[in-house]
C-alpha cells in the first residue's frame, strides 16, 4: 500500500494537482470550469481544487486553485475568496472510507458519458493496444444508475456502495469518478478508461457487440508495474502540456502575469518532471 503523503508534501502535491487538471483539460476529459482533482493529505485534510473570484477552468488551474481542507470542505481562509465544489462529497466519503485510496478525479469524459447513457458496457475487447484499459475492464467498470448532482454525503455512499471494490465507476448521465493509490495512478486510469470508451463507441456502429478478448489472450499480456503503466505516462503527459505552453503562469485578460503564488511551477521546478514513453503499449 502506497504511503499516505503528508504535511511537508503539500507544495508538490498543490503543483501536481494543478497539473492534473491541466492535463485532464488538455485531453478532453474535463471541460470549461466542470471536474474536480482531490488528494490525501495526512488524517483527514485533503488538498482539492477550488473555484476563486478569477475562475479560469480546469485547462488554467494554478497552485493557488488548489486548498487544504478537510474532507467536509472546511478549514480553508474565507479571504481567499475560494468556494468548493458542490462535489466536494465525491471526494470527501470516498477518502474517509477508502484508506487505500489516495487521490479521486471526478471529470466528465465524453466518451465514457456517451456510453453510459447508451447502455454500452465498457469491457476488455482491446488487448496490447491497451493493458491498463483491459484490466480495468476485465475486472469490471460499475455504472451508477443516478444522473443527479452528488452534492451530498448520503449520495456520494450511494455511489461508493455502486463502485463496490472496483476503482472506478461511471456515472451514469453524469460522468465518471475514478480513484488510485497515487495521484498519477488516479489521473491515468481517467485517460484509460475514456481511451477504452472511445473505442467501444468507434465499435458500435457495427450493429453486434464487439467480443471479449480471449481469456487466454488477457492471461498472457504482462503487468507492466506502476513505474511504467503510472509514472512513466504521468512524464508524458506533464512533457506533452509543457510543449502546449500548458505549464506557464497564467496571464489575465488584461495581459499582467499573476503574481508568483498564482503560478504552476515549470518542468525544471520538479524532479519528476521528465519526457517518457506514451500509454502502456507496448508492443
Amino acid at each position: 500500500m502506497t504511503a499516505v503523503p503528508d504535511q511537508s508534501q503539500v507544495p508538490e502535491l498543490r503543483d501536481a494537482v494543478a497539473r492534473a487538471c491541466r492535463i485532464l483539460a488538455m485531453e478532453g476529459v474535463a471541460d470549461g470550469v466542470l471536474g474536480h482533482v482531490s488528494v490525501r493529505i495526512g488524517d483527514g485534510r485533503m488538498l482539492i481544487r477550488g473555484r476563486g473570484p478569477g475562475e479560469h477552468g480546469l485547462l488554467f488551474t494554478t497552485i493557488d486553485d488548489i486548498r487544504l481542507v478537510d474532507f467536509s470542505g472546511a478549514g480553508d481562509d474565507p479571504a481567499a475568496g475560494y468556494a468548493m465544489a458542490n462535489e466536494l462529497p465525491i471526494h470527501g466519503e470516498t477518502l474517509r472510507t477508502r484508506p487505500q485510496v489516495n487521490a479521486v478525479v471526478h471529470a466528465h469524459p465524453p466518451a465514457a458519458t456517451a456510453c453510459g447513457i447508451a447502455g454500452l458496457e465498457l469491457r476488455p475487447i482491446v488487448g496490447a493496444y491497451n493493458i491498463l484499459a483491459m484490466r480495468l475492464a476485465a475486472d469490471g467498470i460499475p455504472v451508477y444508475p443516478r444522473s443527479v448532482l452528488i452534492r451530498a454525503p448520503g449520495l456520494a455512499r450511494d455511489m461508493l456502495a455502486c463502485m463496490g471494490d472496483r476503482p472506478a465507476c461511471v456515472l451514469r448521465g453524469h460522468g465518471v469518478t475514478v480513484t488510485g493509490e497515487t495521484l498519477e495512478q488516479a489521473v491515468v486510469r481517467t485517460l484509460n478508461i475514456e481511451a477504452l470508451a472511445a473505442v467501444t463507441l468507434a465499435a458500435a456502429p457495427g450493429g453486434h457487440p464487439a467480443p471479449d478478448i480471449p481469456a487466454e489472450d488477457i492471461a498472457e499480456l504482462p503487468d507492466l508495474g506502476s513505474a511504467f503503466n503510472d509514472q512513466s505516462v504521468w512524464r508524458y503527459y506533464c512533457a506533452k502540456a509543457a510543449r502546449a505552453g500548458l505549464l506557464q503562469p497564467l496571464v489575465e485578460p488584461d495581459g499582467k502575469q499573476l503574481t508568483e503564488g498564482r503560478r504552476i511551477m515549470s518542468p525544471a521546478g520538479s524532479q519528476r518532471r521528465q519526457t517518457g514513453p506514451q500509454g502502456n503499449r507496448p508492443g
